[in-house]
């Protein structure tokens, strides 16, 4: 569990880009559910101050990514059975309509870079490279979100992902699974060649469901443990 040290030049004032860091780590799937995050300890990492740190963690409470449980540190959210149906369900929503629109707009070219994203993924996936893998399929999910040309929906989404990264640390670490995406991705890819739009939504909405049984099934088990 890190956060990238900060680089020379970038734009943005310091809690702006703290901020951009973390919320990058908690899509990524760089922290699990229950993590606690010391805000002295970021700011060795990121080389700063305390405040500045504070402010962009506030920020990230306020957007119900984290919780504040003291001054001191923030936690990632417990992962519970009634969080994951939120996010499952407004995922569904909000990336099927991005998809729909995505098929008004895709080109061949974009058809041939989100092919190159999905085959990174599927090599990954079979290799073994966990992050790797989360990194190519996030790079698929919003190439095709990108192209509904709505940045205002783009970062509705942006957001539930935020949500979703630890939820998925914890769905490829430790929960048994034979679901990865690569089947809907390529019918994604298929919907939005022919311009399908109903088809687009639903291989969005079938990607984010089939992953659910599993987890469902982890939820089920804990609460009998």
């Amino acid at each position: 569990m890190s956060v990238m040290e900060m680089q020379p030049g970038e734009v943005g004032s310091l809690s702006a880009r703290i901020y951009t860091k973390v919320r990058e780590g908690l899509i990524v799937g760089n922290f699990a559910p229950g993590d606690r995050l010391l805000m002295q300890d970021l700011a060795e990492q990121l080389g700063t101050s305390v405040t500045p740190v504070r402010e962009a963690c506030l920020r990230l409470v306020s957007e119900q990514a984290l919780e504040l449980r003291s001054g001191r540190f923030v936690t990632v959210p417990d992962l519970s059975r009634a969080r994951y149906i939120q996010i499952k369900l407004i995922r569904m929503a909000l990336e099927g309509l991005a998809a729909e629109h995505a098929a008004d707009h895709v080109t061949a070219a974009d058809l041939a870079q989100l092919e190159a994203f999905h085959a990174a993924f599927v090599k990954n996936e079979k290799a073994g490279n966990l992050e790797a893998a989360r990194s190519s399929n996030r790079a698929f999910h919003f190439g095709v979100y990108r192209l509904s040309r709505m940045p205002m929906l783009v970062g509705q989404i942006e957001s539930m992902w935020v949500s979703m990264g630890p939820i998925l640390n914890v769905y490829y670490r430790e929960i048994p699974h034979n679901y990865t995406g690569a089947e809907e991705h390529v019918h994604l890819i298929e919907a939005l060649r022919a311009g399908d739009k109903k088809k687009a939504r639903q291989a969005i909405e079938n990607d984010i469901q089939r992953a659910s049984p599993s987890l469902l099934r982890y939820f089920e088990e804990r609460g009998a443990a």
